[in-house]
């Protein structure tokens, strides 16, 4: 049974009640907006961990998953009357499926031909996005986007005319992912992972089969990026197919998780926290300068390449751990262990 007068227990379910509380005294719309936003964010990139990290496999063209889950549970919403509550699970399989079509021959290639690969299959399918205005009868809404019916204060929808549920319910998706992280770390799937990414010959004479263990976090990664990519839906109600499907949502998923640290279970939630309120901060000072906050993605995350590979993590862990020393518990490996860093990342 835990010890709830451990600061390994009191810390986190600190940080837990802060950010229930947030909206509490925040009252402002857009700033609960930027909130929400940021969490969308963090969670993004830490479903992109599952294969991008854990895996070792750079993908740069998951915008295709979040516009997979969008599309598909506003379409059934639009058409069907589905509640994108449902839309969820079934945008997230749609993505999986997907996910698991394009990741059974592209994850056979290894290095950069992976990558281009997904870059490849991204851009074309960005561009079936804009030319295509129906499916049957349905209509997809091409170049133009697609318009998420509006129905006021409709909780059963996943609407509302506050920020303060969309807050909850981008908090609440952080969470699934990151308690999910954990359970993969902990588990022989995790271990799996590991290996190949540290050297997936030498996985693979272990007897791991690295070809089914991509593919599942293939799998895996897509389904959660597609649940992310129905809340994006109801939150900003517009699927423009360059901006959900296209460079600039992918290569963002991938800046985010590298600077908080890939292959960690945190890092990315954290990068994803860190790089998206440079960006508003970019936005507000420097909105005239198109571009910029990803100009400065770019610079930062070269930055941490160069000079910090394991991203902004390694400092969490380590002002986390003298934190536990200073409260009489622990270390610095102790700090590690909470942000989910094994020891063969170093």
């Amino acid at each position: 049974m835990r010890n709830f007068a451990s600061p390994r227990v009191y810390l986190p379910a600190l940080a837990l009640l802060v950010l229930a509380l947030l909206p509490l005294f925040i009252k402002n719309p857009y700033n609960l907006h930027i909130l929400a936003i940021i969490l969308f964010w963090a969670y993004l990139a830490s479903a992109w961990n599952i294969v991008g990290g854990f895996a070792g496999q750079l993908s740069l063209g998951h915008g295709v998953y979040v516009a997979t889950g969008a599309y598909v549970s506003s379409m059934l919403f639009a058409n069907t009357g589905l509640s994108p509550w449902i839309g969820m699970f079934i945008g997230g399989a749609a993505a999986a499926l997907l996910g698991f079509i394009v990741g059974y021959p592209t994850l056979r290639l290894k290095g950069a031909y992976y990558a281009l690969a997904t870059v490849g299959f991204a851009e074309g399918f960005r561009v079936i996005l804009i030319s295509t205005e129906k499916i049957g009868s349905w209509d997809t809404g091409g170049a133009q986007g697609f318009l998420v019916p509006l129905m006021g204060n409709a909780p059963q929808y996943m609407q509302f005319m506050s920020k303060v549920p969309y807050y909850y319910i981008a908090l609440a998706l952080v969470l699934m992912i990151i308690g999910f992280c954990v359970w993969i770390d902990r588990s022989k799937l995790g271990y799996y992972l590991t290996a190949l990414r540290e050297d997936e010959d030498a996985a693979l004479a272990l007897g791991i089969n690295t070809a089914r263990t991509k593919l599942i976090a293939a799998t895996l990664s897509a389904f959660f990026t597609g649940v992310g990519g129905v809340y994006y839906a109801q939150l900003i109600r517009y699927l423009e197919p360059s901006a959900i499907s296209g460079p600039m949502m992918s290569n963002q998923i991938v800046f985010l998780a590298i600077v908080g640290g890939k292959g960690s279970v945190l890092g990315p939630a954290i990068g994803g926290v860190l790089l998206t309120v440079v960006g508003e901060i970019t936005r507000i000072f420097f909105g005239q300068v198109m571009g910029l906050h990803l100009f400065l993605y770019g610079l930062i995350v070269v930055l941490f390449v160069i000079f910090k590979p394991r991203g902004v993590i390694e400092f969490c862990e380590n002002a986390y751990g003298r934190l536990l020393r200073l409260l009489g518990e622990g270390g610095e490996k102790r700090g590690r262990e909470d942000a989910g860093v094994k020891e063969s990342d170093h």
